[in-house]
């Protein structure tokens, strides 16, 4: 099972200007990732710029508008993420809990499944199971 692991955004980490975690957090989170990596969790992950750097695009039928960051609501924004593959949520809850506050101060973490090809075979047709085939092919998976 992949999931996506969300660092959720601090009035902190959207006031950074450039990052500048204490070296005792970086090493905590550097020995937290290497174990992920050993324990062939870990798929990919990344922290993100303050939303100030950002940009969103509504979408409106064929209409798109640009907005432009910071967003509002600090809380529902992500300042880094973790892709994971894991037994099952447990799994993935039980290395969540290991995890360094990955904040100065309270912080939270969401984990939320993925979307695999199997969740739409009620819809899938040879055609689509193609098209996302060659897909998969080309990112390597």
């Amino acid at each position: 099972m992949r999931v996506i692991v969300l660092v959720k955004a601090t009035v902190d980490s959207e006031a950074e200007e450039t990052p500048a975690p204490d070296a005792e957090l970086l090493e905590a989170m550097g020995r937290y990732n290497n174990e992920l990596v050993d324990a062939g969790i870990m798929l990919a992950g990344d922290g993100l710029k303050p939303s100030r750097l950002g940009k969103r695009v509504a979408f409106d039928g064929s209409s798109r508008t640009v907005i432009d960051g910071p967003f509002a609501e600090t809380k529902e924004l992500v300042a880094g993420y973790w892709l994971w593959e894991v037994r099952d949520m447990d799994h993935a809850l039980e290395w969540v809990k290991r995890c360094p506050n990955p904040m100065p101060g309270p912080s939270e973490i969401e984990i939320r499944p993925l979307y695999e090809m199997s969740d739409f075979e009620p819809v899938m047709t040879p055609e689509i199971a193609k098209i996302h085939d060659q897909t998969r092919e080309k990112l390597g998976r």
